[in-house]
Order: C-alpha cells, then sequence, then structure tokens
C-alpha cells in the first residue's frame, strides 16, 4: 500500500512546487490512521526522539520531539485535520513531558494544510527556503571577507552565541546552560574538517560570521527528503554584530558564501530562517531564496488539541 500512496503524493507534490523531491517512504514509528468525511482514509507514521542534554539539537528543539510524518497520497493537506485529531488522542495516552514538542513539515505551497495545523494549535517557526539561481556579483561594502581560523575562535563563538539569542527569540530556538561548549565544539568540528566559516571584518575589526558547507541529496539520505538528489550548498549560521547591523555586513558575507558553495555541479542552496523574524524573510527573499517546506511545531506536546 505505501508504494501507491508514495506516488500519488509525489505526484502531488509536483504539482503543488516542481521543486519539491519526490516523496520518500517514512521512517518507522506508530501508524495512524484516520478516516474522512468522504470515505477516504488519511495516514502517517509518528515518531519520537530524545535528544540528549548536551548534544547540539537541543539548541534548536525541544528535548522530547514526536513529529508526524504524513502519508496522504493524493489527498490535500487539509487531510491533516484527521490525522491531528488521531495524534492527539495518542499523546493523551503517552503522557509527554514539559521539554516537548509536536513537529510536522510540510510543503509551502500546500496552504490547504495551513488552516488545519494552525486550528490544532501548531507556529510556523521554521521555513526551509530554496535558492536555484547562480551567485550574484559580491558587492562592495567596506568590508574584507575571509575564512575565519582557530584565531578567530573566541570571536566566532561569541557571534554564533548572539544569533542563537536572537534566534530564540522569533523561532524554537533555546539558549541551554550548554550551549557555548556546543557551539564552540560544533565550529572546532567545521574548521577542522575544511568547511567553510566566513568573517567579515570592518577596519580590521569583526563584525560579523557566516558557516556553511556542502550536502548530498541521495537516497537514503536526510536531503532527499527536503530537496531533489544532487549536491547542494547548506548555508548554517549568518550573525551580524548588533552594532554593525543595517550597515551591509550580511549581505557580503552571503556574497561570499554564494560564490564559494555554488558551482556547475551545485544544484542550488539551502537553509533555514524563522518566519516570525522581523527580518529574516525580506532579507533571504532579497537574496534569492523562497520557502520550500514550512516546520511546524507546537509546544508542549500534550498542548496538540
Amino acid at each position: 500500500m505505501t508504494g501507491p500512496l508514495l506516488a500519488a503524493q509525489s505526484a502531488r507534490f509536483a504539482r503543488v512546487d516542481p521543486l519539491l523531491p519526490p516523496a520518500v517512504a517514512p521512517p518507522n514509528g506508530e501508524v495512524l490512521v484516520a478516516a474522512l468525511p468522504d470515505g477516504e482514509r488519511a495516514a502517517g507514521v509518528v515518531t519520537r526522539t530524545e535528544h540528549p542534554p548536551g548534544s547540539a539539537p537541543t539548541l534548536w528543539s525541544a528535548l522530547e520531539v514526536w513529529e508526524l510524518h504524513p502519508l496522504l497520497g493524493g489527498l490535500d493537506g487539509g487531510a491533516l485535520d484527521v490525522l491531528l485529531r488521531r495524534w492527539a488522542a495518542v499523546l493523551a495516552r503517552a503522557a509527554p513531558g514539559s521539554d516537548s514538542a509536536c513537529v510536522v513539515s510540510w510543503p509551502t505551497r500546500d496552504v490547504a494544510a495551513t488552516g488545519a495545523l494552525l486550528a490544532h494549535g501548531f507556529v510556523p517557526l521554521s521555513v526551509l527556503a530554496v535558492r536555484t539561481g547562480p551567485p550574484a556579483p559580491r558587492r562592495e561594502a567596506g568590508l574584507v571577507v575571509r575564512q575565519g581560523t582557530r584565531a578567530d575562535m573566541d570571536f566566532l563563538v561569541d557571534s554564533a552565541m548572539a544569533e542563537l539569542a536572537y534566534s530564540a527569540k522569533v523561532g524554537g530556538a533555546v539558549v541551554r546552560p550548554e550551549a557555548r561548549a556546543i557551539k564552540h565544539a560544533a565550529l572546532s568540528v567545521h574548521l577542522a574538517q575544511g568547511d567553510p566559516v566566513w568573517l567579515a571584518e570592518r577596519d580590521g575589526v569583526p563584525v560579523g560570521h557566516a558557516e556553511g558547507w556542502h550536502t548530498v541529496s541521495a537516497p537514503a539520505t536526510w536531503a532527499e527528503t527536503r530537496v531533489p538528489h544532487g549536491r547542494w550548498g547548506y548555508l548554517n549560521c549568518v550573525s551580524v554584530a548588533p552594532t554593525a547591523r543595517g550597515t551591509g555586513v550580511g549581505s557580503a558575507l552571503v556574497d561570499a558564501a554564494h560564490a564559494d558553495l555554488a558551482g556547475e555541479d551545485v544544484a542550488g542552496v539551502f537553509l533555514y530562517y524563522n518566519p516570525p523574524n522581523p527580518i529574516s524573510p525580506v532579507f533571504w527573499s532579497r537574496r534569492g531564496y523562497r520557502p520550500l517546506w514550512t516546520v511546524w511545531e507546537l509546544r508542549p506536546a500534550d498542548a496538540l488539541r
């Protein structure tokens, strides 16, 4: 039964947004099936993930994550309503903890899903946006953008922490006690393995940084659930010092990132931003990005109605 549902869902995804990848089989978990008023059936799989304290995902996620992977076939996103009602009954028995969340990722352009998710208490806390055009010419902003090194670690960690603190105000990020150590460890790994870390300087003073790398969307990879197969650039973090915001630092960093991440063998670049952020949606749209997936979230998980 999964095969026909996946084929029908892939066909519908292609009609909703031609840049969506084909639907893939959901991971193992609890299967939900719910009947629609017209006799059709909606299905999905619920998974539960626990992130241990001190791990990187805890900075952008609850410790206990319940995720619904809808498998709607040819039905539109409005069919999520019956699945969400069924899921609420499951969670009522499971008694999730206080540091928990329900998560649903669904194509942004399938607006039929929006009403159902909002009605059940979800909010759009994150968007995966893509850019498939060539890099724009680099603009002069009176800045020097260079590769960061371990000698820049203190500033890089401070900058990453500033971005985390801001994201916690406008999205699902969490400033946990271990946050600085987690950021230091992540940056150390990226620098050690040669992932680009861009640092912007004005008059020799660091004023911002960005991080990124390449990833491949291929069968059985996480990326194939979000972008078509191929080699992609991923932009992980862009942070500008508060005193330098609005002066072109962010644009200069993104131009440098695009110049390094884009290429003939690269399908495009993708990233996440928070829709409630008053700056991000406009900033990224002006740089050629558009939403592909919306990550809907509800915390705590037992608030699902």
